[in-house]
């Protein structure tokens, strides 16, 4: 079976998504089962705040949220159940997680623009926004919640369309208390390596290390240029990267048998679903930076490595239909290494041939 350089159904630029919002305050773009029909429990979303300018206070009625900070310095809030709310700062690499359902707004408080990566627990979330909630109740039903005359709601501007960005008048409402450290959010970039080769290192945000995470979680993923992710798979869990910055190739093994590799490149998005094979290989010139989410709190995989060394040679043998004296020397592993060193060159042929 071959596998040509293509598009693949497994792949799109989330550079070129579908538009949720944009103008003069920001944009919004999005890949969900509706652009990208093989994605399953995951989501994608960039969103860009100029400053001064905000995500308006919004929930989400299926979907746990996971956010990385790529650049910027932006004011979050968030409002859980049991009327607990907190409100903190985050900055370009850091991270925060949001409950479904809980009430938040994301606020561009610094001199630039604020680039975010947001990651769903669901392949089309839903979303509420306040404002729009408003509009949905009359003058009497709302001046009743607050104890107040229903004309006092007469002038207020209220329709349910959702305004997600908008911006701030005057200067940001900064507590001291946002200065703090919040269980919400999570400084991933700040962490050491949890692997760290001359090749390539992984940062991670697990419940391991993030309490907060239940069904959902991240890797910040760097490879060299004479580095590879090798060849694996994810029992359980589906994963779904974004191509911070950098060039590299990925192939993916289809259960059919047949294979998709292709090029990505800066703003790519990909999803590959449980247990299917796949591999992830440097073919620019620098350092490639993947963020990489998945489906379950703290991911599993299963490596080639570990993989030839779990069996005898014998064994191996008959699975790969060849003589036993033909099978290369596999060096025994016990612990896949996640990235491996490249000591070979890019193999251009199609994958079979």
């Amino acid at each position: 079976m071959t596998a040509s350089l293509t598009r693949s159904e497994h792949t799109v630029s989330l550079m070129d998504g579908e538009i949720v919002e944009e103008n003069d305050f920001g944009s919004m773009r999005r890949i969900t089962a509706d652009n990208l029909p093989i994605l399953k429990r995951l989501s994608i979303k960039r969103v860009l705040l100029n400053p001064g300018a905000m995500r308006t206070p919004h929930w989400h009625a299926n979907a746990n949220e996971l956010t990385y900070c790529v650049s910027g310095t932006a004011l979050v809030s968030v409002l859980d159940d049991h009327s607990r709310f907190s409100n903190f700062i985050v900055t370009a690499g850091q991270m925060f997680h949001i409950d479904s359902g809980a009430l938040h707004h994301i606020e561009n408080i610094g001199t630039d623009v604020a680039e975010f990566i947001i990651a769903f627990r669901n392949e089309r979330p839903e979303d509420f926004g306040l404002g729009a909630t408003f509009g949905a109740f009359t003058d009497a039903v709302l001046g009743n919640t607050y104890d107040l005359p229903a004309s006092d709601f007469a002038k207020m501007h209220r329709d349910t369309a959702d305004h997600k960005l908008a911006a701030r008048v005057g200067d940001p409402d900064i507590t001291a208390a946002a200065q703090f450290n919040d269980p919400h959010m999570f400084d991933i970039e700040g962490q050491p390596a949890g692997l760290n080769y001359a090749y390539g290192n992984a940062r991670f945000a697990r419940d391991q290390f993030w309490p907060a995470l239940k069904d959902i979680s991240m890797y910040s993923l760097r490879v060299a240029e004479d580095g590879m992710r090798e060849p694996h798979w994810h029992p359980v869990t589906a994963e779904m990267g974004y191509v911070q910055h950098g060039d590299a190739r990925m192939t993916i093994m289809n259960p059919d048998g047949t294979l998709d590799s292709w090029n990505m490149t800066t703003g790519d998005m990909y999803f590959i679903p449980r247990a299917y094979p796949h591999h992830i290989e440097n073919i620019g010139t620098d350092e490639w930076h993947f963020l990489i989410f998945f489906d379950q709190p703290f991911p599993a995989d299963i490596g080639y490595r570990a993989s030839a060394s779990a069996y005898s040679r014998k064994v191996l043998a008959a699975a790969f239909n060849t003589h036993i004296d033909d099978l290369p020397q596999f060096p025994f592993t016990k612990a896949d290494p996640l990235i491996v060193k490249k000591i070979n060159s890019v193999d251009d042929r199609a994958i079979g041939q």
